[in-house]
Order: structure tokens, then sequence, then C-alpha cells
């Protein structure tokens, strides 16, 4: 990690600190600026929690049907991924709950995984079959042959971007309007360019996640100044705008996914398997890619 304090990405003696432990499997943080907390998933329990320097821990809602990757939209509308029910939902400013994605061409969407907002409003997600699974999910066979990228517009029309993914999973925009999506049973991290509304253009892979540890390429993240930050084997894995590895944040579990948050959008929460876990950075998020 000394490398990335060295880079102005990790500030100075900071610590990876474990704010939570004894879940089953965590994934989803998403930062709740209007209401200062955090909020993540424990899939397999089936639980949302909330989490604020304050208040500490709390059920956010429980069931979720497994809810998986979340974010909020411009309007502090949490959007959720849930693996049982193979949807996105958005719940509304009432607190009511709105399926909003759970087909596609008349067929059941795999198991919608992790989810961001474009500038426009528009939201993409992706669609793996690890909900399928027992344990992470609801065992049960896939509708669809391959497993995609989503947009789903603000009329309410979805659109499939992309197919050609073995599972695809974290997904973010990069300061330039860039769409980085990682393809997790692949390692690497692919590049679209968002040329219209309902179609993506390129698909190169853009980079390789490779090292010792548990973990694999999943949650994916921009700073504000482009840095890329990955999750992968040993940790968070960094790299600048070009691709070039800077560093690796380690972590001691198997970490799937993170989110920056707090007050100044400069702390980075980190979900690794049992144990939720937080680290100071140098950098804020570039608000674009949570």
């Amino acid at each position: 990690m000394t490398s990335l304090v060295d880079h102005g990405i990790v500030a100075p003696n900071a610590e990876l600190e474990r704010l939570l432990t004894g879940y089953m499997f965590l994934e989803g943080p998403a930062w709740d600026a209007d209401n200062d907390r955090l909020i993540f998933s424990d899939i397999p329990a089936s639980v949302m929690y909330s989490w604020s320097p304050d208040s500490g821990v709390a059920v956010f809602r429980a069931p979720s049907d497994k809810a998986n990757g979340n974010t909020f939209d411009s309007s502090g509308r949490l959007i959720s991924c849930h693996h049982a029910t193979s949807s996105v939902t958005r719940t509304e400013s009432d607190g009511t709950i709105a399926t909003i994605a759970s087909h596609y061409e008349g067929f059941e969407l795999n198991s919608p995984n992790d989810v961001i907002v474009g500038a426009d409003g528009a939201i993409y997600f992706t669609d793996p079959s690890y909900g399928r699974l027992e344990y992470y999910g609801v065992a049960r066979e896939t509708q669809l042959d391959y497993r995609g990228l989503y947009r789903l517009g603000t009329d309410g029309g979805l659109s499939l971007l992309a197919s050609d993914f073995d599972q695809p999973n974290g997904l973010c925009f990069t300061p330039d309007g860039a769409l980085l999506v990682c393809d997790t049973e692949r390692f690497h991290i692919r590049r679209f360019d968002v040329s219209q509304p309902d179609a993506v253009t390129g698909g190169e892979v853009w980079a390789t996640v490779a090292g010792e540890g548990d973990g694999a390429p999943d949650g994916l993240k921009c700073d504000s100044r482009g840095n890329v930050y990955c999750t992968g084997p040993g940790g968070v894995h960094v790299f600048d705008a070009s691709a070039s590895w800077l560093g690796r944040i380690d972590v001691p579990e198997g970490c799937a996914n993170f989110t920056f948050g707090g007050t100044d959008g400069a702390t980075l929460f980190l979900t690794a398997s049992t144990s939720l876990y937080s680290i100071r950075m140098a950098l804020p998020s570039d608000g674009v890619s949570d």
C-alpha cells in the first residue's frame, strides 16, 4: 500500500479498520449522502443494513430478496439489484418499492448484480447468473442463454448493450464518459464507449487484474483524478487512467465491493466476505461512478 500513499491515493498513515464482522457475505455498499450513512447487503442472509459513525449498524430491510448491488440516483432514491427475484427495484421517496426491471423480451433476467446511474438518469446494470446458485441466491435454471449488460432508460425502456461476457459484474463510468465493466471469471476489465443512449461500441479489454490472494474483479469505481479501483486477488487494485497498475489496498478477506463515502467522500468502505472495513483516502470519488 506504500505505493498508493506515494501516488497520493491513500491518505498518509491511513490504516484499514474493521468496522463490523460476523456476516455471511457482504456486498453492495452505497453511501446515502442525504442521511450520512452507508447501505450494504448480506446476500445469503437476505438482509440489508445501514451503518453510520454516530448510530452504528441497524437492519435496513429484511428480507431483502437477497439484494446485492445498490446505488442512489440524483433524487436520493435507492436502486437495488436482487438475486432471489431476478429484478432491479427503486425505493421511492414515500418508501414504496417499485420493480423497474425483471424481464427482457419476455424472459426473466438472470440475477441483476451491480448497478450505477448515468448522468442522464439512465440506470446501467450487469446480469450474471450468480444469483441462480445456492447460497448466493435461489437455485434455478436461467431463461436467457447469455449474461448481459443493460441500460434502463428514464422512459422505462430496457436495452441490451452487450452479451459477450462470461460473468459481467462491477461497472462504473470514467470522468471522460467511458463505461468500464468487470468480467469476473476472465479476470479483466473492459472499456465501452457510450456512443448513443441505447448502444455501446468498443468493449476491448482495458486491464487485467492479477495477483495472489482471495478475490476477483467485482466492485469497480473511479476517483476524482480518474484512477480506477477494482477488487481482485488480495484486495482492491488501483490503476491510473491509462490502465497502468499503481498498487493494491490489501484486505485480509476476499473483498467483493467498496464505495466512497463519508461527509467528504474520501472514506473508502469495503465489503469483504464476513466484514465491513474502511480506510481514509487522499482523493474522493469522481461522483459519477457510484
